[in-house]
């Protein structure tokens, strides 16, 4: 080959990698455009390990991304109140939020499921009917009414059943006790004659302190004694029959959902699940440690008794039955879980409960 055809064949094979270039330039632009979001929690910053479940999203976005998709988080009130993130993110106020589903069990009671209704799932079956059964399909269904989009984004397992200032011991002791609690679970409970409040979580010690509510359930004992709670309640019960494992939910703008890249939507679901899994672990670290903390400071340690369990069990599927009744959305879902849940229990009664049952027994036993 010459000289002259060489450089001109060069210069063609130059001219085309640089016009490659550019043509590439636009389209990886176009692939990871620069996106930023808001996100109001429901949580206070003080509540490190729940309101950290928004924090684990934002850093996984931004990093699975490059920096190109970032998520700013805000603790609640900074945007809107916490019992308005749903509303916030429907009505596009803001992109995105983390949340509890139940939060918003008044405008319609199929939210309650998104979290946990009582007696239903712990957190290890949560995780399994929305990524493997037909959770999150079902509960996107109906989330899509009201313009959101959910994905699991953190777990407490199962919670206390609250804090009282005077004992439980009967279900009439139930009577006229003013009790903060969410969900459906103040449904049932009003049928044992309590009278249920909705209550912010940083809302809660203060109404406790000055008498204005008799008892209140947070989550447990490494956040119940982050806020304080047995300065102004004595009696400690155990455990919450209706959340035997919540899950906190990343709500997000169904529109905005759907205009993401698909890589980016990738990304916001991997980074939900970390979240997911992340805050469980948390809290299976801290609580052992909290609960001996609280009993130091003289808490009376309670559980509630075989016969308010099994009153409470009645009256909740007397609840379910008239939800059922006329709302088919509720219905659907819940017959769904409890169809999961008969088929895991009869599993896992021969597994992960005996097994633990006899480690257990070692730990009382001094033996392990």
């Amino acid at each position: 080959m010459d000289r002259r055809s060489f450089f001109k064949k060069a210069a063609v094979t130059g001219a085309g990698a640089a016009a490659a270039t550019v043509l590439a330039a636009p389209a990886i632009a176009q692939s990871s455009p620069k996106v930023t979001w808001r996100l109001t929690s429901s949580f206070p910053k003080s509540l490190d390990t729940i309101y950290g479940g928004a924090e684990d999203i934002a850093k996984h976005v931004a990093a699975a991304t490059d920096g190109n998709f970032t998520i700013q988080p805000f603790a609640a009130a900074e945007i809107v109140p916490a019992m308005q993130a749903a509303d916030a993110v429907s009505n596009s106020t803001v992109e995105m939020c983390h949340t509890c589903s139940y939060y918003f069990v008044g405008k319609d009671p199929t939210f309650a499921i998104g979290t946990a209704i009582p007696f239903g799932l712990n957190a290890r079956l949560n995780n399994a009917w929305f990524y493997q059964g037909n959770g999150n399909t079902l509960m996107n269904e109906f989330y899509a009414k009201h313009n959101i989009y959910g994905m699991p984004a953190g777990n407490t397992g199962a919670q206390m059943g609250g804090w009282f200032r005077k004992e439980i011991n009967t279900v009439d002791d139930f009577k006229g006790v003013k009790m903060r609690i969410a969900g459906i679970a103040g449904k049932v409970l009003e049928k044992l004659g309590a009278v249920p409040q909705q209550i912010a979580g940083g809302d809660i010690y203060p109404a406790l302190e000055k008498g204005t509510i008799d008892a209140a359930e947070w989550v447990g004992p490494y956040d119940d004694y982050k806020l304080g709670f047995y300065k102004v309640a004595k009696y400690y019960y155990y455990p919450a029959f209706w959340e035997g494992g919540p899950t906190i939910h990343a709500f997000v703008n169904l529109e905005k959902w759907n205009a993401l890249p698909k890589a980016y939507q990738a990304a916001l679901t991997d980074a939900c699940a970390f979240a997911n899994t992340n805050m469980m672990s948390k809290y299976d670290v801290k609580n052992p440690t909290a609960i001996k903390q609280i009993v130091s400071q003289g808490t009376t340690l309670r559980p509630f008794s075989q016969e308010i369990l099994e009153a409470c069990y009645k009256a909740t599927l007397e609840v379910y039955k008239d939800i059922s009744a006329t709302n088919a959305d509720f219905k659907k879902v819940y017959e769904d879980q409890v169809a999961f849940k008969k088929e895991a229990y009869l599993w896992m009664q021969l597994s992960e409960y005996t097994y633990d049952t006899f480690m257990m027994i070692q730990q009382r036993n001094g033996k392990l």
